[in-house]
């Protein structure tokens, strides 16, 4: 059979009939460094890349493997010289290609690729004018789940993992005038992925969160973690680290509201620590979500941040905000946009969600089940609410393969790298509904130190399944010994008998630490009416609801819960035709904004403070 020819013209001008593909490949073998973290990406000057992109559908991936599906340049679309001319064959070409708008899913985008999973093409040309002694990063905010960059022909890094950010360097490849980036998308599951091959929600595929150029001086802040020492009062401690900085380095850090500045030098490891004393600092809580402007300044770089400053920790069974015991009334969110559809990535899209949660009384979300856009966190940070973000590592990984805990460990450290310096953010997950087995529990408790190296001032947690002898629920899994508050997920009234079920339900409970009841309901259709022990009726999941509150107040080191779920969202496991349609339908509001009976009844519970213990 005869191979596919195609021409790199992209490289030659535009206007030309645009083979990206090829030029890409061009250098598909190449090495490409690492994608750097940046902390507080999204608060410096950026060009936007957002709007449409050409796209191509390759479910054979024939753009980037050979025939025997091997990484290399001499593959399917290789093996052939390339010719020039009017006879030349043309393959593939971006510009007459259909458009895909960035930041979007795939999936909501075009009918035929509803259910697609695989490889998608990607290209967008861009205008641009290099700085001397400027570095330039290709910020992609998340790309679910396998991607490859390029950027005029040069492959300029590779990730995997679907809901972190990255940075893809591109100083060297980038020039005056007209350039063009190529990314190939793929979300495909794979049993060594994390998450695995189920997931209990949709799949989406593409760029799914912005991309932009940033530009940073040669030497730039890349990571720093600012703080309220838990030890000392009044005083703001971290470290800030200096990419491509010398020893001796000056580092500043100002926070003109409250006329506090201090000044430390960067050490061997790029890093300077920071450590000084603020008066009249005014606490962040749910009450008073308070933040600051912090700059942070190294040599030509300069960073001027939004924070809000706060101590959580753990003393016995009390979880403690600024010192105080504080009652988690939450409510977990899928990273899910409400009316549109597809995934959540605009402010509109946090705005919404999160005013819902402040409209039933919450002053905590759960972020299920992976790190959410940098919105959602910015506007968790402004509304003052409590967040839970977690890892994906979801259901039964190979916890036996390094190389999976490798990729959660990359994971986690994207996701705290990145999102650190939120006040919000008070626990990191490591895991949700992992099995009971001796490799289970070995791979989170490596991640789970791992989690408490890269950020010592938050509370590490897991949301666990409970096993049951008779009317008794038994919380005993063997990883709660690695956690600060302990997570359990029950659906009693809903997988096992029925809501009346919870009124003589007792709990045992092996761990004498916080708990947190982080998923518990059940589905009804917005609309569908009936008895309430009519399932997918409003009132059976309402009446689910008003007997858990009884069952959950008998337990007494409950501080916290995150019921499922605020909205329903898009799910292929649930497919029952005229009620879920693909939906998970546990949501207390529809996907189109219509607050089901269960919203008000915990609504209800939580403004009266019936539910839980009173601060």
């Amino acid at each position: 059979m005869k191979r596919l020819t195609v021409l790199p013209n992209a490289l030659v001008a535009r206007g030309i009939v645009l083979t990206a593909i090829a030029a890409a490949l061009l250098s598909v073998c190449e090495a490409a460094p690492a994608p750097i973290i940046l902390t507080g990406a999204d608060r410096r000057p950026a060009t936007s890349l957002n709007g449409e992109w050409g796209a191509i559908v390759d479910p054979y991936f024939s753009g980037l493997f050979s025939f025997h599906h091997q990484e290399k340049s001499d593959g399917w679309f290789m093996n052939n010289k390339y010719t020039r001319g009017e006879s030349a064959l043309h393959e593939y070409d971006f510009s007459r290609a259909p458009k895909l708008k960035v930041p979007a899913d795939w999936n909501t985008q075009r009918e035929s690729l509803f259910f697609y999973e695989g490889p998608v093409w990607y290209e967008r040309d861009f205008t641009y004018q290099p700085k001397e002694h400027t570095r330039v990063f290709l910020h992609i905010g998340a790309a679910n789940y396998h991607s490859w960059f390029w950027v005029n022909g040069k492959k300029v890094c590779e990730h995997e993992g679907g809901y972190t950010s990255f940075n893809c360097e591109v100083t060297a490849v980038v020039h005056a005038g007209g350039n063009f980036v190529v990314a190939a998308v793929d979300n495909t599951r794979h049993e060594d992925g994390v998450p695995t091959l189920e997931t209990d929600w949709w799949n989406y595929g593409g760029l799914t969160r912005s991309v932009s150029l940033i530009e940073v001086p040669e030497a730039f802040i890349d990571q720093y973690d600012l703080h309220l020492s838990r030890a000392e009062d009044s005083v703001i401690e971290g470290w800030v680290h200096v990419e491509g900085s010398q020893p001796g380095a000056k580092v500043e850090v100002e926070i003109p509201e409250l006329a506090a500045k201090t000044t430390a030098a960067v050490g061997q490891d790029g890093r300077a620590a920071i450590h000084f004393s603020v008066k009249g600092l005014v606490r962040w809580s749910p009450e008073m979500p308070k933040l600051y402007k912090v700059a942070v300044s190294a040599g030509q770089d300069s960073i001027d941040e939004l924070m809000g400053f706060r101590t959580v920790e753990v003393r016995g069974t009390e979880i403690l905000l600024n010192g105080k015991p504080i009652f988690l009334r939450g409510i977990s969110i899928h990273a899910e946009a409400p009316f549109r559809g597809g995934r959540a990535n605009t402010d509109k899209d946090a705005e919404t969600l999160l005013g819902w949660a402040k409209e039933l009384g919450c002053n905590f979300v759960r972020l299920a089940h992976y790190p959410h856009d940098e919105t959602m966190l910015r506007a968790a940070d402004r509304m003052g609410l409590l967040v839970w973000s977690e890892n994906p590592v979801y259901w039964a990984l190979q916890f036996d393969n390094p190389k999976v805990l490798a990729k959660a460990e990359q994971q986690l450290e994207e996701e705290i790298g990145t999102s650190r310096n939120h006040a919000a953010i008070i626990l990191w997950s490591m895991a949700n509904e992992t099995p009971n087995t001796e490799a289970r529990t070995r791979f989170i408790e490596t991640e789970a130190a791992h989690a408490r190296e890269l950020d010592p001032t938050r509370l590490i947690t897991a949301a666990l399944l409970v096993r049951g002898e008779g009317h008794t629920k038994i919380i005993d899994d063997p990883l709660g010994k690695a956690l600060d508050i302990i997570g359990f997920n029950e659906y009693i009234g809903w997988y096992e008998g029925h809501p009346e079920s919870a009124d003589t339900t007792e709990w045992r409970v092996e761990y004498q630490k916080p708990l947190i009841v982080s998923e518990f309901g059940g589905g009804a259709k917005a609309g569908l009416h009936g008895g309430e022990n009519e399932r997918w009726t409003e009132e059976y999941q309402a009446n689910i609801y008003r007997h858990q509150f009884g069952m959950l107040n008998r337990i007494p080191q409950l501080r916290g819960m995150s019921p499922w779920i605020l909205m329903d969202f898009r799910s292929p496991n649930r497919p029952l035709t005229g009620i879920q349609d693909e939906f998970n339908r546990k949501g207390l509001i529809s996907d189109q904004g219509q607050k089901k009976q269960a919203f008000f009844i915990l609504q209800k519970a939580y403004k009266e403070k019936t539910v839980g213990r009173p601060e």
